[in-house]
C-alpha cells in the first residue's frame, strides 16, 4: 500500500541549543544525502544502530532507507543547509515481529550524526513520528536498544509515553504506547519552551553582531544601526559588512571605528547576529551567506515583503524557509529592532538612537511606528526596559516567542505586548495563561473594532465579538488596555509596587473634591473605596505622614490612594506649574512668592510608600499640576543617574530623524503627550518635531536631547534600501536505538524553567511584588497619576490580576469521566472524515459520537412535543456551544436558549479544556441567570447536571480537535436533569500543523 508523498508531515523544529532544522519524509532523491550524512556518523554510533560494525551503507541499504509507501514504512529526516543530520523510521509489525500491512505495531529506529548529538533532535523526532504512526493506525512502538547506549534509553523513559521495558539476550526491549498522556505532552510543552526561549536568548544576547549594508552615508539605514550599536555601548564585537570593501580603491576598511568587510564569509571570528539593512533583491544572497557562515540568527530591517502585495508575501514565505533551513530564526522584515538593556549585553540593534535606561518592563511590538511610540513612552514616564522587540511583519519571530523568553528572563518583572495579529492563537493562549501565572501581561490588540490585520502579517481573522476576546483575556490572566497611556499606567503600578490584596481602597488627602471624585470613579469601576479622609487643603506633611500611616494599617484596606493638590494660601500658591494665575509678561510684584518647597511633602510620601510596602498594599499618588512631586518621591535628593542601562534618563528614545523633545517628567501628565493616542486603529503615536529643549530626568536635571540628522530613515522599520549596493554548551545527546545519537532530555536546573516568580514567589500570593525593583529611581518608586480615572484604573487592573492569580496558584485540574469512549469517538470522526476535508454529521452519527462522552440525545424529541415536556413543568431551555476559532482557539459557549439572548449577546464563554469552576462561573456569568436558581420564587433547576454536560462537552473538544463546531440545543434543564433535544456537529480535517501535534514552528 502507498500513498503520494505527505507534505504536510513537513515542518520546522527549533532545537535544544536554539537553532532550527526542518524535519520531512525520507524520498528516494535523497540517496546521495544520505550516503554523505551516513559517513559523518561515527562508528561507535553505527554499532549502536545495528548492534554489529556496519562501516558503510550498500546500494540495497540505501534503497530500502530511502523508498517508503507512507503507510507501512515511514522514514524522516532532519535537515539542516539541505543536508541530513539525523534520521528516523518505522517498520509496522504483527505479532510475531515480521513486516505487516495490517498490524497496529511498529518498529522505530533512530540515528543523529555525532556533531549534532545534544541537541534535543532524537526527541524532536520522535514526537513526529510517533504523530504519523498514529495518523497511519499504529498505536505502539517497540524498540531495542544496546545496555550501554544510554542516552537513547533516556530518550524513550523520559518520552512520558506509557511504556513497558524488559531485558533479554543483553539487550533493552521497550514498548510504549503512542497515545498522548499528561505526561508526555508537558514533556513536550517543556521542551517546546526550552527549545523556543533560547532561541530568543540568540537574538537578545549575541556575543557579536555585524551589520549588513552599512556604508558611508551617515544617514543611511546601515550605517545608522551600526551608529546606534555603538552608542548603545554593545559589549562584544561588531563587524560592518559592505561589497565595496573589495575594493582596494575605495579605501573603505572601517566606519566608525568598526572593521568593514566584503562578506561576512571574510570575518575570521564567529557571528552570533546579523541586522540585515539591504535591498530586498539583495537579501536573499546575504541569508546564504549567513547560513554558510553558521550566523544563528537574523535581523532584518529590509521592508518590500508581505506588507507590498503577493509578490512580497512570496518572497517573505521563501525568507524564512531559507533562514530556518540553515539553522537561523528570523525577526521581521521589516522590523524596527530589537534591545537588550543587560549590562553584559547592551544591545541596540534597532532604529532607535538611545539605549533606554535599564528597568523591569519586557516589550514586544508588531508596528514599528508604536515601538517607537513605548519606546519614547517609557522614556517620558522614567521607566525602564529589560528588552524590547519590535519584528514588523511576524514572519517568523512572534510574540509568542517573546512570551517564552520573557518568562524565562529575571530581569523582565512586566511583559507588554503590542499585538495586531496571532500566528498560533491556541499556542498564545497557553502561554499567556502559564506567564501571567509568573508575572504580569499587559496588551494592547490593535483592530478592536475592524477586526483587521496589518497587510504583511498571515493570520486568520477572528470571527468572535471583540467583547468575547475581552473575556477569554481575562480568563487567561491577560490584562487588557486600549492606550500606550494605560498600558505604562498599569506596568507602573504592577512593576513597582505589591499587589492588592483585595478592592478595599483607602483615600487620603488634601482636597475633599478630588477624594470624592477617585472615590467615585473607583466604585462605578467596581472596587470598594472607603470615604475618603479629608486632610484640608492646609495639610502639612506631617499629616500625610499621620494620615497615610493610619490608611496603610487600617485592616479593611487593600491599597492606599494619596490624592495631593497644591497647598492653597501656602507661599509660592501662585506660581505652582501651569496656575496661569499670573501674567508672564508683567506680573505683580505682590503676587510673585518663592517657589514652593515640595522636599517635606515628597519625604513624607516616601517614608508612607516604605511603610505600605512594608504591609504589602500598593501606595499610587493622585496630583493636581505637581509632576515636581512625583519626581522627587522617586528621586531622593542626591540621587541623579545618568547611565540608562544603570537607570538614569540618558538621552531621549524615540523615532529617528526627529530632533529632541521637552520630555515630560515622570509624574508628569502622559496623557498630555502624544502616547495617550489610542493605538488601536493608527499608526500615528509618534513624537512631536521640532522641539529641541532638553530632557529633565526624573530628579529634575536636563540631560541634552539627542537626535539624528534629517533624511534618515522613517522608524517604522521600513528600510527598503541601504547605501551599499551566547548560548551555553550543548550538552551530550545520545547514540541510537537500532538508533544512534538520539536526543535526551536534560534534567539540569539551568534547562527547565525556575520554579519561582520574577521578584516573589511561585504561588503568585496576592501581597508578592511581581515586579523587578532596582536600584535608583526604580526602588520603591511610587506611581503618579495626573488624574483619579487613570489612577483607580490601574489599581482595577491590578486588583483584578492579583485575583486571577491567587486563583491560579490553586491546582487547575481538568476532569476525566471514566465512562468516556474516546478511542470509539476517534473511530467515528476518522470515517466521518474519510471521504473529504470537512463534514457535516447526521442525526444518528452526531448520537453515536456524543454517547462516546456521556452524553444522550433524545431521539425524536424535537418532533414529539410531549417527550420535550418535563413531567414536573419545571424548566428553563438552554444552549451548550463549542468551537474553534481561528483568533483564540477552542471556546465553550453557554446561553439561554432562543433568539433574544443571541440578538442581546447574553453568552458567556471560556476556554477549553475548562475546569469545574470555570463551568460553574460560566452558567452564572449570564445575565438571565436567575432564571436557573429561581427567579421570583420559582423552583431551581439542575445547575449541577448543567456543569456536568459542559465539561464533558469540553473534554470531547479537547480530546478532538477535529470538531470544529458543536451545537446542542435546546438542552432542557429541569429540576432533576437535563434532557438534549438537538444537536449538531460539524468536523474539519486538521490542518498541516496545530499546536495540539507535535512541536513545530508556525
Amino acid at each position: 500500500m502507498s500513498e503520494s508523498y505527505p507534505a504536510y508531515w513537513e515542518a520546522d523544529i527549533v532545537l535544544r541549543d536554539g537553532g532550527t532544522a526542518r524535519i520531512r519524509p525520507i524520498v528516494p532523491d535523497d540517496a546521495d544525502r544520505l550516503v554523505a550524512f551516513y559517513q559523518r556518523v561515527s562508528d561507535q554510533s553505527k554499532y549502536y544502530r545495528f548492534f554489529a560494525p556496519y562501516p558503510r551503507l550498500s546500494a540495497k541499504d540505501v534503497r530500502h532507507f530511502t523508498h517508503h509507501d507512507f503507510v507501512d514504512r515511514v522514514g524522516l529526516a532532519a535537515l539542516v543547509n539541505d543536508q541530513f543530520i539525523a534520521t528516523v523510521r518505522y517498520d509496522r509489525i504483527d505479532a510475531s515481529g515480521r513486516p505487516s500491512g495490517s498490524g497496529t505495531e511498529a518498529e522505530v529506529a533512530f540515528l543523529v550524526q555525532d556533531a549534532h548529538q545534544g541537541r534535543g533532535l532524537a526527541s524532536a523526532l520522535l514526537e513526529h513520528i510517533a504523530a504519523t504512526a498514529r495518523e497511519r493506525g499504529i498505536r505502539r512502538f517497540v524498540a531495542e536498544v544496546l545496555p550501554e547506549n544510554r542516552k537513547m534509553a533516556k530518550v524513550f523513559t523520559e518520552a512520558g509515553y506509557t511504556q513497558q521495558r524488559s531485558f533479554t539476550d543483553g539487550v533493552l526491549h521497550f514498548e510504549f504506547d503512542l497515545a498522548p498522556t499528561e505526561e508526555s505532552l508537558a514533556v513536550m510543552r517543556a521542551r517546546e519552551h526550552r527549545a523556543e526561549a533560547r532561541s530568543m536568548q540568540r537574538l537578545l544576547a549575541p556575543r557579536s553582531v555585524a551589520v549588513i549594508g552599512a556604508g558611508r552615508n551617515p544617514v543611511g539605514v546601515g550605517r545608522t544601526l551600526l551608529r546606534n550599536l555603538l552608542a548603545g555601548g554593545f559589549t562584544g564585537p561588531l563587524y560592518a559588512i559592505n561589497p565595496a570593501a573589495a575594493d582596494p580603491a575605495t579605501g573603505l576598511r572601517e566606519l566608525d571605528g568598526v572593521p568593514v568587510h566584503a562578506s561576512i564569509a571574510d570575518v575570521a571570528d564567529p557571528v552570533d547576529l546579523a541586522v540585515v539593512a539591504v535591498p530586498a533583491e539583495q537579501v536573499p544572497d546575504v541569508v546564504a551567506d549567513c547560513g554558510a557562515a553558521g550566523v544563528r540568527g537574523l535581523v532584518v530591517i529590509t521592508a518590500g515583503y508581505a506588507e507590498t502585495g503577493l509578490d512580497g508575501r512570496a518572497r517573505q514565505r521563501e525568507l524564512v524557509r531559507q533562514a530556518r533551513a540553515a539553522g537561523m530564526r528570523v525577526l521581521g522584515p521589516n522590523a524596527f529592532g530589537v534591545i537588550n538593556t543587560d549590562p553584559e549585553v547592551r544591545l541596540d540593534a534597532s532604529l532607535s538612537p538611545q539605549l533606554p535606561r535599564r528597568g523591569p518592563l519586557g516589550i514586544f511590538t508588531q508596528s514599528g511606528a508604536i515601538g517607537a511610540a513605548l519606546l519614547e513612552a517609557a522614556h517620558r514616564r522614567g521607566l525602564g526596559i529589560s528588552a524590547f522587540a519590535s519584528v514588523g511583519n511576524r514572519a517568523d519571530v512572534s510574540g509568542n516567542d517573546l512570551l517564552q523568553f520573557f518568562e524565562e528572563d529575571e530581569a523582565t518583572g512586566v511583559a507588554l505586548l503590542y499585538l495586531e495579529s496571532f500566528g498560533n492563537p491556541r499556542k498564545f493562549s497557553r502561554l499567556a495563561r502559564r506567564v501571567a501565572a509568573r508575572k504580569p501581561l499587559v496588551v494592547v490588540k490593535g483592530g478592536r473594532d475592524t477586526r483587521s490585520i496589518p497587510a504583511g502579517h498571515a493570520a486568520a481573522i477572528t470571527r468572535i465579538a471583540d467583547s468575547t476576546v475581552d473575556t477569554l483575556f481575562e480568563q487567561a490572566g491577560v490584562i487588557r488596555v486600549d492606550t500606550i497611556t494605560e498600558l505604562y499606567d498599569a506596568a507602573d503600578l504592577l512593576a513597582h509596587q505589591p499587589l492588592p490584596a483585595g478592592p478595599r481602597i483607602a483615600i487620603v488627602g488634601n482636597s475633599d473634591s478630588l477624594g470624592l471624585l477617585t472615590h467615585d470613579v473607583a466604585l462605578g469601576i467596581g472596587l470598594r473605596p472607603l470615604l475618603p479622609h479629608d486632610l484640608t487643603t492646609s495639610a502639612t506633611p506631617d499629616d500625610f505622614r499621620r494620615g497615610l500611616r493610619a490608611a496603610i494599617d487600617r485592616p479593611d484596606s487593600d491599597a492606599v490612594v494619596a490624592v495631593v493638590i497644591p497647598p492653597i494660601g501656602a507661599g509660592g500658591f501662585p506660581s505652582f506649574p501651569g496656575s496661569g494665575l499670573i501674567s508672564r509678561t508683567n506680573p505683580s510684584p505682590l503676587a510673585v512668592t518663592p517657589p514652593l518647597d515640595l522636599g517635606p511633602l515628597a519625604a513624607a510620601l516616601r517614608d508612607s510608600a516604605d511603610r505600605a510596602r512594608r504591609a504589602a498594599k500598593p501606595l499610587i499618588i493622585v496630583h493636581l499640576a505637581l509632576p515636581a512631586l512625583v519626581d522627587q518621591v522617586n528621586t531622593p535628593s542626591g540621587d541623579s543617574p545618568s547611565d540608562p542601562a544603570a537607570g538614569g534618563a540618558g538621552n531621549r528614545v524615540g523615532v529617528p530623524g526627529v530632533g529632541a523633545a521637552a520630555a515630560p517628567s515622570p509624574g508628569g501628565s502622559a496623557g498630555d503627550s502624544p502616547s495617550d493616542a489610542s493605538v488601536g486603529g493608527t499608526a500615528g503615536v509618534g513624537v512631536p518635531s521640532g522641539a529641541t529643549s532638553p530632557a529633565p530626568t526624573p530628579g529634575g536635571s536636563a540631560a541634552a536631547g539627542e537626535g539624528v540628522a534629517d533624511g534618515r530613515a522613517p522608524g517604522a522599520g521600513s528600510a527598503a534600501a541601504s547605501d551599499s549596493g551566547g548560548s551555553a554548551a550543548a550538552p551530550s545527546d545520545a547514540g541510537g536505538a537500532r538508533a544512534a545519537g538520539a536526543g535526551m532530555p536534560q534534567g539540569s536546573a539551568g534547562d527547565s524553567p525556575s520554579e519561582a516568580g520574577v521578584g516573589g514567589t511561585a504561588d503568585g500570593g496576592a501581597g508578592d511584588v511581581p515586579g523587578v525593583v532596582f536600584g535608583g529611581t526604580a526602588e520603591g518608586r511610587v506611581p503618579g497619576y495626573p488624574r483619579p480615572e487613570r489612577a483607580v484604573r490601574a489599581l482595577a487592573h491590578a486588583t483584578r490580576y492579583a485575583q486571577w492569580r491567587a486563583r491560579s496558584a490553586e491546582p487547575r485540574t481538568i476532569p476525566e469521566f471514566e465512562d468516556v469512549a474516546a478511542q470509539q469517538a476517534r473511530v467515528i470522526v476518522a470515517e466521518a472524515l474519510g471521504r473529504g476535508r470537512d463534514a457535516v454529521l447526521d442525526a444518528a452519527t452526531v448520537a453515536r459520537l456524543l454517547a462516546c462522552y456521556g452524553v444522550h440525545v433524545e431521539a425524536g424529541a424535537q418532533d414529539d412535543a410531549d417527550a420535550r415536556q418535563p413531567h414536573d413543568g419545571v424548566f428553563v431551555d438552554t444552549t451548550v456551544s463549542a468551537s474553534v476559532d481561528p483568533a483564540v482557539g477552542a471556546i465553550l459557549s453557554f446561553g439561554l436558549a432562543g433568539v433574544a439572548s443571541e440578538l442581546l449577546g447574553d453568552v458567556a464563554h471560556r476556554l477549553i479544556p475548562a475546569t469545574e469552576p470555570e463551568a460553574a462561573s460560566l452558567i452564572r456569568e449570564i445575565k438571565a441567570a436567575p432564571l436557573l436558581f429561581g427567579w421570583r420564587g420559582s423552583e431551581p433547576v439542575d445547575t449541577a447536571a448543567l456543569e456536568q454536560l459542559l465539561l464533558r462537552v469540553s473534554q470531547l473538544v479537547d480530546d478532538l480537535p477535529e470538531v470544529a463546531s458543536l451545537t446542542m440545543e435546546p438542552v432542557r434543564v429541569g429540576r432533576k436533569g437535563l434532557a438534549v433535544l438537538a444537536a449538531d456537529v460539524r468536523l474539519a480535517r486538521l490542518p498541516a500543523r496545530t499546536d495540539l501535534g507535535p512541536r513545530a514552528l508556525a
